[in-house]
Order: structure tokens, then C-alpha cells, then sequence
């Protein structure tokens, strides 16, 4: 490890060798799993190992969980916001050394690595409000007497299992709600980024340490197998997580299996329609953040741009020349704007795409080859106009492709769009009051997520963040996602002394 990596791992508390098993202060688990090394994307060098959970430690971290959550759902909802406060606050004190930890290991550029803990504050500072408006309807009952209402209960321990792309900001939305709600969670981070989640816990068994608290924040690092026992553990009645579709898909079986519930945060294939009355300006920078920011790597990057045809020419010369002024190096540098991709197979999976998409008919307008004086993870951003939506086109690869596809009429491009199994985040550019109104409408965008004059990257916490169809129908972070981390229970009380029974039924005279 290099002086500089050395002097950030101190910052957050981490060394070469980490356990990777807690669920309080000072409860850090042994375990007889072989360690995990966590590698930098940038230049391959191992940072530092994690020692993973094996099944005693991961069964000793759910009953802490357990345990905590009896307290827990028993403390006022505003007193668990002022919980939350503290972790908020905290992460204000460690934004930088984490924003570069979420950089050295997932290769996002330092700006990208500092937003994402902003998202964190941000997401703290939510649910911290949310905290004294967990509210509940009142209804008229038909019955004389008799007052009507619902609550929303904790619902228990719940499993939050994150993808490597979003190391940190993917818990927070889900464990800053959920905490506020009177749960208690239980993290499985990537493989891919165990370290960061580390350094996470070791800040919220601070927090835990002031309050008096245990078993609220804990941490199970691992791979498959630690996912696989959560699914399966009808401790955790919901489990939350994000990732690629086919292993979405396994855990709502699993999970469906024991009648638990899901939070699915799956895959996106995210299109940009360019209208024949959009400002080029605008549609140009937006594509090119939505296309290039994280390498591609985010589940809202732009994949598709479908764009009319008596502009498509004159937006492409403007994305080629964009797209080569784009500095690629590495993320910690100032100046940078695209980083590596994380693994090795992420660098085959964009090359096997590319061949696919050109013997497909499909035109490179720009990139497709590897920059190996960068290193082994890097790649050029790419553009391919492509004669038709192919197969290949339909298909998420997590890396900086775009695929440009033409239109004629506005039905046309809303069909090309909706066209394919995903529907997370969609966008539209036009100066045409009647064709945005269009694609908000119903008949419109089927994504969970919809823009006018913005890119698909980039949502803010206060609306709630999901996808419809492959994507998983989930939603977290702010508007009343908060309601999937509790129970609703519906209550009735009787102030009269007499006992009517609801539509008008008598019984026993």
C-alpha cells in the first residue's frame, strides 16, 4: 500500500486486516472464513482483506439483531431520528476520508466518491424529519360509537444487501429509513467493496456507543453464501436488494418462499429521447454525464438515445466530440471525469457487447478499445449508432456504451423506449410543452423514473427511487418508501356500550 492509501485507512480506523462481522460497538466477530481482499480498480493492487462471516458468526449477528430490535421498536420514533441525526453529523466529519475510501476501491471518480456520502447526509437528514411524520389514516366507521384508524408498526430486523456501485449511498437510503421506522439492519455489502463498509460500521458503532445501543447497525461482509442465508432466514421478514436481474430474481423466490417481502432495486436500460425540438446545448451535456459518469456503472446510466432524424447527425458530431475531451485516468486525480471499470470481467463483458452490437449492423462512432496504458480496467466511452433495436440493445452491459437509435414520430420513440424488459429511469428532451406532457402521461414512459430536460442520472432522495418490469418494482429513499420497512395494522375502538356489527349483520337476536 502506497503512504497516501496508508494515511486514508487510518483516517476511517481500517487497517491491512479487518474483521468484517459486527453488530455493535466493540462486537466485532471472529470467523473462519478465508478473507476477502479488496483491490483498487485504478491499479490492481490489493488495499487491504476483510475477513468474511462464516455461518456461526452470521447466526451470532442476526440474534444481536434481534435482540436490538426488541429495544429498539420501543424507542419513540423521534428519539431514533435524533440517532440518525448523529450518524448524519458524523458522516459530515468523514465525508472527505470515506468520499476517497468509495474512490480507491470502486474506481468512481473523487467528486462522484464525495456526492455519494453527500447522498448519505442527505438521506440522513430525511429520515430525521420522516421521524415525526410516520403518519396513519383516520376513517369514519359506519358503526355508532366506534372510531377507526390505522398505525405503522417496526417491522423487524431487515437485510440490506448492496451492489459494488453504489458502496455506501444504497444502505444509507435503506438503513436511515428503515432505522427511523424502529427497525434494525443487517448489512451485506459487495465482495467487491468490503472495506468501505467497514469503515461505514465503524462509524455507526460510534453512534450506537453514544446512544447506549446495540444491534441496531450490523454487518455481515461476505459473498453469495451470506446472501443465500439471508434470503433464506425468516429473521429478516424483508430483505432489500440491489443488483443484476437473474440474482433479483432468486431472492424473490426465495424470499416469496417464506412469504417474506422484497425491496428489489434490479436492472436498468435507461433511454433518452432527443426531440426534433430540444435544445442540442443541454441534451448534449446531460448524455454525456448520464453515459459516461461512474464508466457506465450505475443502474440509471443512459444505454439508449433515440433521437429524431433530422437532428441525429448534428447531435452525433457533438457527442464525438465531447466524448474525446473526456480526461480518462485516475479517480483520485483533480480533472478527471471517468475512472476504471471495477473488475477485469466488466472489461470483457463491454468488449463481447461491442462485437455483438456491430455484427449486428451497428456503426462505432467513437471508442471501443481498451486503454491498457491506463491500466487493465480501462476503456475508451463508447458510441454505436445502431440500424435497430437488437438484441444487444435490449441487454444491460454495466459499462460506458450508448447505442444511438433514430425516430420519425413521437408514438415511434415512446415504443422504441418502453421496448425493452427494464423500466427504471427515462428522460426526454424537448422545448414541446404537448410532447413532454406526453411522456409523463400514461401512455408515456413506463420507467419508475421519468425526466423532462434532464438526464437519467442523478435522482435526489426526497422522491422515491425504483423501476417498474425487470427492474424489480421497488422503491427507496424519500416520498413514502418508508412504508415498505413497516407494518400497517388497522385499528378499531369501541367507546359506546353497545356492539353493532359492521354491515348491519344482527346476530343472536
Amino acid at each position: 500500500m502506497s503512504t497516501s492509501t496508508d494515511a486514508l485507512l487510518a483516517k476511517l480506523h481500517l487497517q491491512a486486516d479487518n474483521a468484517g462481522v459486527c453488530h455493535g460497538p466493540d462486537a466485532w466477530l471472529a470467523s473462519t472464513a478465508a478473507p476477502i481482499v479488496s483491490y483498487n480498480p485504478t491499479t490492481g493492487a490489493a488495499i487491504a482483506r476483510v475477513t468474511p462471516a462464516d455461518r456461526a458468526a452470521y447466526d451470532a449477528t442476526v440474534a444481536a439483531a434481534q435482540a436490538g430490535f426488541a429495544r429498539w421498536r420501543t424507542v419513540p420514533a423521534p428519539k431514533r431520528g435524533e440517532v440518525i441525526r448523529d450518524l448524519g453529523n458524523l458522516l459530515r466529519e468523514y465525508k472527505e476520508p470515506l468520499g476517497e475510501l468509495v474512490t480507491l476501491e470502486m474506481g468512481k471518480i473523487r467528486a462522484e466518491g464525495l456526492g455519494e456520502v453527500q447522498e448519505m447526509i442527505d438521506i440522513c437528514d430525511f429520515a430525521v424529519g420522516l421521524s415525526r411524520q410516520l403518519y396513519g389514516l383516520t376513517m369514519h366507521s359506519e358503526r355508532p360509537g366506534h372510531r377507526m384508524y390505522e398505525q405503522w408498526h417496526p417491522l423487524g430486523p431487515v437485510g440490506i444487501i448492496t451492489a459494488f456501485n453504489f458502496p455506501v449511498a444504497v444502505w444509507a437510503w435503506n438503513a436511515a429509513i428503515a432505522a427511523v421506522c424502529g427497525d434494525t439492519l443487517l448489512w451485506k455489502p459487495s465482495e467487491l467493496v468490503p472495506l468501505t463498509a467497514v469503515a461505514v460500521q465503524h462509524l455507526a458503532n460510534r453512534v450506537m456507543a453514544d446512544h447506549g445501543l446495540t444491534g441496531v447497525f450490523t454487518l455481515a461482509v461476505g459473498a453469495g453464501d451470506v446472501g443465500r442465508w439471508m434470503t433464506e432466514d425468516a429473521r429478516l421478514p424483508l430483505v432489500s436488494f440491489t443488483g443484476s436481474i437473474p440474482t433479483g430474481r432468486r431472492v424473490a423466490q426465495t424470499v416469496a418462499s417464506r412469504l417474506g417481502r422484497t425491496v428489489l432495486e434490479l436492472g436498468g436500460n435507461n433511454a433518452i429521447i432527443i426531440s426534433d425540438k430540444a435544445d442540442l446545448n443541454l441534451a448534449t451535456r446531460a448524455v454525456v454525464f448520464g453515459a459516461v459518469g461512474t464508466a457506465g456503472q450505475r443502474c440509471t446510466s443512459t444505454r439508449r438515445l433515440i433521437v429524431h432524424e433530422s437532428v441525429v447527425d448534428e447531435l452525433c458530431a457533438r457527442l464525438v466530440k465531447a466524448y474525446g475531451q473526456v480526461p480518462i485516468g485516475d479517480p483520485l486525480q483533480g480533472g478527471t471525469l471517468m475512472g476504471p471499470l471495477v473488475t477485469e470481467r466488466s472489461v470483457e463483458a463491454m468488449q463481447r457487447a461491442i462485437a455483438r452490437a456491430v455484427a449486428d449492423g451497428g456503426e462505432v462512432l467513437t471508442g471501443g478499445d481498451l486503454r491498457p496504458d491506463l491500466g487493465a480496467q480501462f476503456v475508451e466511452p463508447t458510441i454505436i449508432r445502431m440500424p435497430a433495436q437488437t438484441e444487444i440493445v435490449c441487454e444491460e452491459t454495466f459499462a460506458p456504451i450508448l447505442y444511438v437509435l433514430t425516430y420519425r414520430d413521437l408514438d415511434e420513440a415512446v415504443a422504441l423506449h418502453n421496448g425493452v424488459t427494464q423500466g427504471l429511469s427515462s428522460a426526454i428532451f424537448t422545448d414541446s410543452l404537448r410532447e413532454a406532457e406526453q411522456f409523463l402521461s400514461a401512455a408515456g414512459s413506463d420507467c419508475g423514473i421519468a425526466n423532462v430536460n434532464i438526464g437519467t442520472s442523478g435522482a435526489e432522495i426526497g422522491g422515491a427511487f425504483g423501476g417498474e418490469k425487470d427492474t424489480g418494482g421497488g422503491r427507496e429513499s424519500g416520498s413514502d418508501a418508508w412504508k415498505a420497512y413497516m407494518r400497517r395494522q388497522t385499528n378499531t375502538i369501541n367507546w359506546s356500550r353497545e356492539l353493532p356489527l359492521a354491515q348491519g349483520i344482527e346476530f343472536g337476536g
